[in-house]
C-alpha cells in the first residue's frame, strides 16, 4: 500500500468517526481564537540566541489586526530561527490557521527557507529550550509558498527531533511531502490540523485532506543546541505546545483557532 493511499484511507476512517459522534446529537466543540486579533497575549517567543520571552528585533507583532512575522530590524538573518508558542499544551484538537507569505526574504536567510514557515505542534515547552537551540523538538506542518516556477506543495510534515509511523512502519525521513497544491502568490491559505493524541494526525488544505500519519515519537536529529534531558528517544508524543515559526521569510496570520476534540 502506498503512503498516499494509506493517508486517504486513514482520513476516511477519521471522517467516519467524526460522523458517528455527530449522530449522537452531541454539540460540536466550539472554536477558541488563540490569536485575538489585537495582541500577543498568551503567546511566548523563543528566538535562537535570545532568552525565552525576548524578541529584541520585533520579529513577532500585530499589524492591522494580523499576526505578522517580519525582519525590518535585521541586518542579516544570522540563523535566528524563531518560534512563537501558545502558553498552553494540547493533545486532542483541531487547529485552524489562515496564513499568507508576503514580501521578500531577509538577507542571510537560507535558500531552503524562501517562502517557508510553519506550525510546530506536540512541541517541547519554550522554557525547556536552551538559549542557542534552533528548533523545538516537535512535529511541524510545513507551509511553503510557490516561487512562480516550480511545484512547492504546502502542508508537508517535517520532524525536528522526531519520527512518525505510516503503514505501520517508522518513517525517518525529515520531511514528507503532502498531496497538496502550490500557492505562488500572496493569497490567504486555510490549513487545518486534526490531532488525536499519538494515534492519528491529518493535514487539510482548503478543506481537502493532503496527508495523514500517526504514532509520533522522539528520535532522529535536525535539532541543534538542545538539552539532552529533553530528548528521550523512543518516547511517544501524546501532547505538546503549538508554535508559529520565523524562518527568514515574512509571513502573516489572520486566524489561529483551536477546538478541543475531547475533554
Amino acid at each position: 500500500m502506498s503512503r498516499r493511499l494509506f493517508s486517504v484511507i486513514l482520513a476516511l476512517l477519521l471522517s467516519g468517526c467524526s460522523a458517528a459522534s455527530e449522530d449522537t446529537g452531541a454539540p460540536e466543540p466550539a472554536w477558541v481564537e488563540l490569536f485575538d486579533g489585537a495582541t500577543l497575549d498568551r503567546w511566548i517567543v523563543k528566538i535562537t540566541g535570545a532568552e525565552t520571552g525576548d524578541d529584541p528585533w520585533g520579529t513577532f507583532r500585530v499589524e492591522d489586526g494580523l499576526l505578522t512575522v517580519g525582519y525590518e530590524q535585521y541586518d542579516s538573518f544570522d540563523g535566528r530561527f524563531g518560534h512563537l508558542f501558545f502558553e498552553e499544551p494540547f493533545s486532542d484538537y483541531e487547529l485552524r490557521v489562515e496564513y499568507r507569505f508576503v514580501g521578500e526574504q531577509v538577507q542571510g536567510g537560507p535558500g531552503w527557507a524562501l517562502r517557508n514557515s510553519g506550525v510546530m505542534f506536540h512541541a517541547q515547552s519554550p522554557g525547556s529550550m536552551l538559549r542557542d537551540q534552533d528548533f523545538p523538538i516537535s512535529l511541524e506542518v510545513q507551509f511553503l509558498g510557490g516561487n512562480g516556477v516550480e511545484d512547492r506543495p504546502t502542508s508537508n510534515l517535517c520532524t525536528p527531533g522526531t519520527h512518525v509511523k505510516m503503514i505501520g512502519e517508522l518513517v525517518e525521513a525529515h520531511c514528507i511531502t503532502a498531496e497538496a497544491p502550490t500557492f505562488h502568490g500572496e493569497q490567504w491559505v486555510t490549513a487545518d490540523l486534526i490531532v488525536r493524541g499519538s494515534s492519528s494526525i491529518v493535514h487539510v488544505i482548503d478543506g481537502d485532506t493532503v496527508l495523514a500519519y500517526g504514532f509520533p515519537l522522539i528520535g532522529g536529529g535536525v535539532v541543534d543546541g538542545f538539552d539532552p534531558s529533553e530528548k528521550e528517544d523512543g518516547r511517544a508524543l501524546t501532547s505538546g505546545f503549538i508554535a508559529l515559526q520565523s524562518e527568514s521569510h515574512p509571513i502573516q496570520f489572520r486566524r489561529v483557532a483551536l477546538r478541543r476534540l475531547s475533554n
